[in-house]
């Protein structure tokens, strides 16, 4: 699924710049607990969160993680941004819950 798609389907804000909107995207994962998220390699996905702090961040650089999606209509902070677009992962926030956004993206062909 491109990023494009994504940004479509979720009615997606773009948090960072520039944005490769031709990004493949292969797998989504969902998760409040960073733990969780370091049990599995999450190459070529996208992260959807409810959480808003930096390790948010840290933790998608670790594991190769493309591009996190806020849900609940989270802010992430300046300093959120700037580490993102450092870090060259596309930040994005969308208004859906989680569940719904997770099921959103699953029918359209996102692999779990």
């Amino acid at each position: 699924m491109k990023l494009s798609e994504i940004i479509e389907l979720l009615s997606a804000k773009v948090y960072t710049e520039p944005i490769d909107l031709d990004m493949d995207i292969e797998y989504g994962r969902a998760s409040d607990l960073l733990s969780d998220v370091l049990r599995s390699p999450m190459e070529n996905s996208v992260l959807l969160t409810g959480l808003v702090n930096v390790q948010v961040i840290r933790t998608a650089e670790l594991m190769d993680i493309r591009a996190i999606v806020l849900v609940r209509d989270k802010e992430p902070s300046p300093e959120m941004i700037e580490l993102a677009t450092e870090s060259n992962i596309t930040l994005l926030g969308t208004e859906y819950k989680l569940y719904r956004s997770c099921g959103l993206l699953f029918s359209r062909g996102l692999l779990d």
